[in-house]
């Protein structure tokens, strides 16, 4: 009893874990265009993974069976409690390392890592590496891959249709804090002469001059009778809500693969505690991983924020109806480095530290579960 209750505390923080790095994947690009604030946009992130969780008991079946570790290890080893605790340590101080860097990593690779090393202590030469490329390598690497390769045409082709249908952009000259008045609409005397009566409710107003990256650009034009600002905009909050979701769905059914062998816990309260272990998670420790999602991989304006939110939900949503455990992270970081090649602005210095990052979580994981495992069944 004791084992298992441990089992379920470390299947909690691996939640915890994945929340804090994860959670704010699904919003990063309301947040990165300016289209909604930190606040607003966790928000906003929380309650549509939450509900994204509790609905993944009922449509991602595949993936729960796929991280219980049945197939890779035998599965005497896979209905073992140390095994699955020293998966679940190792995966989630993989995570929460990664987090306290700013670097985001995908739960999934951690915990494929997690198997791979616990499993290579627990069932030595019985370790089946064949399962582990068909069943979760290839998909990890597809994942961003796809992503890039979908976002860039997509984004062309939504630039071409704003031509046809004359849709605009301006630039804007930032006066205080999030206000958008256009450069063509300011008169220099009126700002110079008359400014506290012409904006007098800017509180301190006063106006700075930034680089191109730092202004604002807004559509004008409309679109089936309504302003094409105001539909890219509910549009993006739709796609974000969507990512989160998707996220919430893929996710929880792998944290539940963990407690499969708890045959006393009902499966949907699993679920539901898992869901808000990772919404508190993210709460309380999402804002390193936010800023280089959000601002540090590419500078995105509103329709290039929408574009890389649109093919990372249509990606991860599909990848959760058909059982591959696609990360959230790589789809979402390969759509915004997209849009960053599109338009000039991804940083190369931030890209190669995530790629980095990819590259050590499968390992740093694998050791520190091998090392749990051994320390679990010697304590036993």
């Amino acid at each position: 009893m004791i084992l298992l209750s441990m089992l379920f505390l470390l299947t909690l923080f691996v939640g915890y874990a994945n929340g804090a790095n994860d959670n704010f994947k699904g919003v990063a690009t309301l947040f990165g265009s300016s289209t909604a604030t930190y606040k607003g946009a966790l928000s906003l992130g929380t309650v549509t993974t939450l509900a994204g969780s509790v609905s993944s008991v009922f449509l991602a079946e595949g993936l729960i069976k796929a991280f219980s570790g049945k197939g890779l290890v035998p599965d005497v080893v896979a209905a073992s409690p140390p095994f699955l605790m020293a998966v679940a340590a190792g995966a989630a101080c993989t995570v929460v390392l990664a987090t306290l860097r700013g670097f985001p990593v995908s739960t999934t690779h951690g915990l494929t890592g997690a198997l791979v090393g616990a499993g290579f202590v627990a069932a030595g030469s019985a370790l089946n590496l064949s399962k582990l490329g068909a069943a979760f390598v290839a998909p990890l690497l597809l994942g961003p891959i796809l992503a890039v390769g979908l976002t860039v045409p997509l984004y062309q082709l939504l630039h071409r249709l704003a031509i046809r249908f004359n849709i605009t952009r301006e630039t804007c000259v930032c006066v205080g804090t999030a206000q958008f008045v256009p450069v063509r609409r300011l008169q220099f005397d009126a700002v110079r002469q008359n400014y506290a009566m012409a904006l007098p409710h800017l509180p301190s107003p006063r106006i700075v001059v930034g680089s191109q990256a730092d202004c604002v650009v807004k559509y004008q034009g409309t679109a089936f009778g309504v302003p094409v600002q105001r539909l890219v905009d509910g549009v993006h909050y739709v796609s974000a809500a969507s990512v989160s979701f998707a996220r919430g769905l893929n996710d929880t059914p792998k944290l539940l693969g963990l407690l499969m062998i708890v045959h006393a816990l009902n499966i949907r309260f699993g679920a539901v505690a898992i869901a808000a272990a990772m919404a508190i998670g993210g709460w309380l420790s999402a804002a390193k991983v936010a800023k280089t999602m959000s601002k540090d991989i590419s500078r995105m304006n509103d329709g290039q924020a929408l574009t890389a939110n649109v093919v990372t939900a249509f990606l991860v949503i599909v990848a959760s109806r058909l059982g591959l455990p696609v990360s959230t992270t790589h789809v979402s970081v390969g759509a915004i480095s997209a849009i960053g090649l599109v338009n000039g602005t991804a940083s190369k210095r931030v890209v190669s530290g995530i790629l980095l990052s990819w590259v050590l979580t499968l390992p740093i994981a694998a050791i520190i579960s091998g090392v749990a495992y051994l320390v679990i069944r010697a304590s036993l």
